[in-house]
């Protein structure tokens, strides 16, 4: 016989190593599928439609709240279903009184978020507040809770309303910014300056200074919330952390880390030697740094980098979306502004022409205002919990049987989903503040609203988020009336390619000088 015609070892080799390949992940695709139909709950069956959807979500012909709400809605009756999320088999959670289990009640069977970055991938980024752990969780939460109580809020709040004043000053000083104005771009040089000021002691104002390093940071920070880039850099990261590490893939881009290394060494230095003491985040992790402590994991700086990082980067981007939310809700709905500005103006007569930060927190109608702007555009679309001790969850529909979750198994928590569910807030679509009216707000079923989460986990800086909008938008309704131009998206039309809500070609409204 012809040896020529034998395959050489190396083909016979490669020829098994891709059929047990293929066969692997035949396997494995079929666990995945049969997953959540094994353990007798209701899933979402990979068919034709479900998949196009999928597909259309990773390539952006449909929104982060489009795919959620087809994903809620499919099992309308059921109190959780079985997902495919970044092929990980993740469950749902549709009904309150179980989401209430969940982040309050049985908060330590959920304590932790999902498998999300590689420490050894993003040692810095991983080491945040929202990201960490168990006890270093529990560690951090304390140490930063101080932070954001009422008190200190008050303290900041003159920080704040300067920052507003020097905003709304420099754009009545230069009316031909105003008659068509982006708000995105404008409210993140707002909450650049809040943050600056607030969390690091650092004098800036971004409006001035346009090139100034701190906002290019935070823009360049937020790019990454970009479609496209953000689920090709989730799949790596999530599925294979160690490649991200063999490629050097990191979540953000390295000179961000760097100009925020710089900037809190250089704070911190110069705090010690001249004996500088601030009541804000630097400081109180500076404490904890220097406490002698029991604690197993104690303050670096790499810790303290970490959590002046995450604040910035979270408020840089969620908080002037919220205003941006609210200003163009205002400017299409002027009987709303009327009534604000009114109860603006009375506060404003009240306080010889100042609002303090008493007056503001008494602004009911402020109040309503954010509370449904906050209800129609939810900073998050998910939420998203990890389970950390085994769980028996009750039927997700009658007829069904309990099942167990195990340590590991990832939930979502469809905030935008819920919001938007007319059997908990008829006629959804509309922007109406009177839901949360003191005579309206007590109808709300507990654990349907969560813009901000619930329970332990509840977003740390929800309340400076809220004072920075509302001392933002008082002081531009005392000089502005906000009006809709051409490029007003309304209703809006969510980008398709953003991570985060945005409409269509952005925010896009008309500030008109009021005769004072």
């Amino acid at each position: 016989m012809d040896t020529l015609l034998l395959p050489s070892p190396f083909v016979l080799l490669s020829s098994a190593l891709v059929v047990i390949s293929v066969l692997k992940i035949i396997t494995l695709l079929h666990r995945l599928y049969f997953y959540w139909k094994n353990k007798g709950l209701p899933y979402l069956p990979k068919s034709f439609s479900s998949l196009l959807m999928d597909w259309k979500l990773l390539f952006g012909y449909i929104s982060f709240p489009e795919y959620f709400q087809y994903l809620y809605n499919y099992y309308p009756d059921a109190k959780y279903v079985g997902v495919l999320d970044f092929f990980k088999p993740t469950l749902l959670v549709r009904d309150p009184e179980l989401i209430k289990d969940i982040v309050v009640k049985n908060f330590e069977h959920f304590s932790d978020h999902r498998d999300f970055i590689d420490e050894n991938v993003e040692p810095l980024f991983s080491k945040s507040l929202f990201l960490l752990r168990g006890d270093r969780w529990k560690e951090m939460r304390t140490t930063l809770t101080p932070s954001f109580t009422a008190s200190k809020m008050k303290f900041m709040f003159d920080l704040l309303s300067k920052c507003s004043r020097d905003f709304v000053n420099y754009l009545e000083d230069h009316p031909e910014l105003c008659h068509e104005i982006e708000t995105k771009e404008a409210f993140s040089r707002y909450t650049t300056d809040v943050i600056a000021t607030a969390a690091f002691g650092i004098s800036v104002n971004s409006m001035k200074d346009r090139d100034n390093e701190f906002y290019i940071r935070g823009v360049e920070a937020t790019k990454i919330l970009t479609r496209p880039l953000v689920i090709v850099k989730l799949i790596i990261l999530l599925t294979c952390p160690r490649l991200a590490k063999l490629i050097g893939l990191t979540f953000f881009p390295s000179t961000t880390y760097e100009f925020f290394r710089k900037i809190v060494r250089e704070t911190i230095k110069a705090r010690e030697e001249q004996g500088i003491v601030r009541p804000d985040m630097i400081h109180l992790l500076m404490q904890s740094r220097d406490k002698e402590s029991n604690s197993v994991h104690k303050m670096s700086l790499d810790d303290i980098i970490s959590q002046a990082f995450s604040f910035f980067f979270g408020g840089f981007d969620t908080s002037s979306a919220l205003m941006c939310f609210v200003a163009q809700e205002l400017a299409i709905n002027q009987d709303v502004q009327d009534r604000l500005r009114k109860e603006v103006q009375q506060h404003l007569a009240e306080g010889n022409g100042e609002i303090s930060y008493d007056s503001l927190m008494k602004m009911s109608y402020m109040d309503m205002v954010t509370s449904e702007t906050l209800r129609k555009y939810p900073p998050t679309v998910f939420l998203d919990r990890r389970c950390a001790k085994r769980y028996e969850l009750p039927p997700s529909q009658p007829g069904r049987k309990n099942i167990i979750i195990e340590p590991g198994d990832p939930l979502i928590l469809p905030t935008y989903a819920i919001h938007y569910d007319p059997k908990y807030f008829p006629n959804p679509n509309k922007f109406d503040p009177e839901r949360f009216s003191d005579e309206n707000k007590d109808n709300i079923l507990p654990y349907t609203y969560f813009p901000f989460g619930h329970g332990p986990r509840k977003c740390i800086g929800n309340r400076f988020a809220l004072m920075a909008t509302k001392i933002l938008i008082a002081h531009l309704l005392q000089k502005f009336t906000f009006k809709t131009v051409d490029k007003t998206v309304e209703p809006v039309v969510f980008a398709r390619r953003e991570f985060s809500l945005k409409p269509i070609g952005g925010f896009w409204i008309s500030l008109e000088k009021r005769e004072m």
